[in-house]
């Protein structure tokens, strides 16, 4: 295990995508405990500027030592990806590496506390900004069977989502689910037999669901997707990318990696940009072997205005 205590995902792929040069400006819109951009400024070297981007501000602040660390000027940012553009230009800068890794740091899905995984006892929390925002546990205490339902099957594309509404409604009118352990046996029972069949944890849709709901993590990236649309269409007047940037975009479930596939379509549709990548690469055998956690990821790439 690195010293970070997480596992960058695809990074050998992802900076052979990206390029960083000497005097690059690497922008890294999901920070995590920073062994991307780390790797990618030992690539470009002492002349290149990192801009980091994370919610969660112990990681953010771990991230920036682990870039200082190779001596390139490091500026780091506590806010959601969202605002890359405005920030790039109160930075005064362009961008020519952008790397947006949606997963999460594996220091965020160990600490019980976080409330991530079910395979560990701890509140129902799930934020990845621990400062603000609404708790998993609110959503299950406040909302309907039916909105529930709704929220399971669109976001974790869980099948049995009204048999798991339904008793998650029937058991928190008993004492409210507050940890996730119980909420996780609640949805195994809702699973019945088929508990024993499935190939993964029955709860594993579930909990993806509410973490993605939690964290509105759909609509930051349709905000972050049309933000690199703007900076595509704004090279040329001073927008946050530079002509001929390349940016790269690690998913790690369908709902994500096709807003990527048809964003990434429409700006070559457009001719704002050439994708790099035909059809996504994903980890190899010997990468899913040592990380586990890399088997779903899915990497495109793209270059702004590139000249075919």
């Amino acid at each position: 295990m690195p010293e970070s205590g997480h596992i960058p995902v695809l990074q050998n792929e992802t900076a052979n995508l990206l390029k960083p040069r000497e005097h690059a400006v690497i922008v890294d819109l999901t920070a995590g405990r920073g062994g991307h951009a780390r790797h990618l400024a030992e690539i470009a070297g002492q002349h290149a500027t990192v801009v980091l981007f994370d919610l969660d501000k112990a990681n953010l602040e771990f991230a920036t030592e682990q870039v200082e660390a190779t001596g390139t000027k490091v500026h780091a940012i506590h806010a959601n990806f969202v605002t890359v553009a405005s920030e790039m230009s109160d930075l005064g800068l362009q961008a020519d590496c952008v790397l947006a890794d949606l997963g999460f740091a594996s220091n965020q899905m160990d600490d019980a506390n976080r409330g991530l995984s079910f395979r560990c006892s701890g509140p129902l929390d799930m934020r990845l900004n621990p400062d603000s925002g609404i708790m998993a546990a609110d959503i299950i205490e406040t909302s309907t069977e039916e909105e529930l339902a709704n929220l399971i099957f669109q976001f974790g594309e869980e099948p049995y989502s009204r048999r798991i509404a339904r008793k998650i409604v029937q058991e928190r009118q008993k004492e409210p689910i507050l940890e996730t352990v119980r909420l996780a046996q609640i949805v195994r029972s809702a699973y019945g037999a088929r508990a024993r069949s499935s190939r993964m944890h029955p709860a594993t849709r579930t909990f993806m669901a509410l973490r993605i709901a939690v964290n509105d993590e759909l609509a930051a990236l349709d905000a972050l997707l049309e933000t690199m649309q703007m900076g595509c269409r704004t090279v040329n007047d001073g927008g946050w990318l530079k002509n001929g940037a390349r940016c790269a975009v690690i998913s790690f479930h369908s709902l994500e990696d096709r807003r990527v596939k048809h964003a990434f379509v429409d700006l070559e549709k457009h001719d704002l940009a050439t994708r790099i990548t035909r059809k996504p690469i994903c980890a190899s055998e010997e990468e899913v072997a040592l990380n586990p956690r890399s088997r779903p990821a899915k990497l495109r790439a793209i270059q702004v205005l590139h000249e075919k």
